[in-house]
């Protein structure tokens, strides 16, 4: 089952068997920021109006942005019984309270559902190659990633199923028949194992993680639950150094 620490914020990821070692694609020299999490992270959902706010102060300062699906449950396995229920009950409510985002709880009375995030981080990988592809503006990605989180956690929806992503699509005006064409092809389903790989590299282990990169080292930026402030403020600090 995954872990999530209402104190910091974060969930972490399963124990894998074995470190990946793929190499990590090349990065541009200067300053980036990047965003690792996973759709069907609960504190991921927690952060967004965060992760928004500090995307649209790098657009303004001309600081790259950058954000790489984690895979927190990819493959799902957990059963859906009453503890696992119990479990998400409770973490949605606290993450409510603690950040004033909205949770619908109808999914919890399906009587089956596989917590499998691997589709729903494939369909942000999804978008990310459409976005490079058509030359959509480098904001789509995550306005996706934010539309799939509340059509799951408010919505209670399965973004499992391609049908999902319909009427996300719509709303950016992406082409949803394109958009299922790659999703279930193999580009997409290695494309997001290799962020996958990634976040590993990169030594991320819990979510939400922002990491602050210059000149290709990267650095903790905040992992776990964050006010916007909080980032903003140690990004003007290092645009100053």
């Amino acid at each position: 089952m995954m872990k999530c620490d209402p104190v910091t914020g974060a969930c972490l990821l399963p124990d894998l068997d074995k470190p990946a070692d793929a190499a990590a694609p090349a990065t541009r020299h200067g300053l980036a920021v990047r965003y690792i999490g996973d759709p069907m992270c609960s504190w991921c959902w927690g952060i967004s109006p965060t992760v928004g706010a500090v995307e649209a102060f790098c657009e303004a300062q001309g600081i790259e942005f950058s954000i790489t699906m984690g895979g927190l449950r990819a493959g799902g396995g957990d059963p859906w019984n009453a503890a696992f229920k119990d479990f998400l009950r409770n973490e949605w409510r606290h993450i409510a309270q603690a950040t004033g985002q909205p949770f619908g709880f109808t999914l919890l009375e399906a009587p089956q559902f596989d917590y499998d995030t691997e589709p729903a981080c494939r369909a942000v990988a999804t978008v990310k190659l459409l976005q490079a592809r058509n030359h959509l503006p480098n904001s789509t990605s995550l306005k996706f990633f934010s539309a799939v989180q509340r059509k799951f956690y408010v919505e209670g929806q399965d973004p499992k199923v391609a049908d999902f992503y319909a009427s996300i699509c719509a709303g950016l005006a992406l082409d949803f028949d394109e958009f299922r064409a790659v999703f279930d092809s193999l580009e997409a389903l290695q494309a997001v194992q290799q962020e996958f790989v990634r976040c590993r590299q990169w030594g991320v282990r819990s979510f939400p993680t922002l990491l602050l990169e210059r000149n290709g080292e990267t650095e903790p930026l905040a992992v776990g639950f964050t006010t916007a402030e909080q980032v903003l403020s140690r990004l003007r600090q290092e645009i100053a150094a």
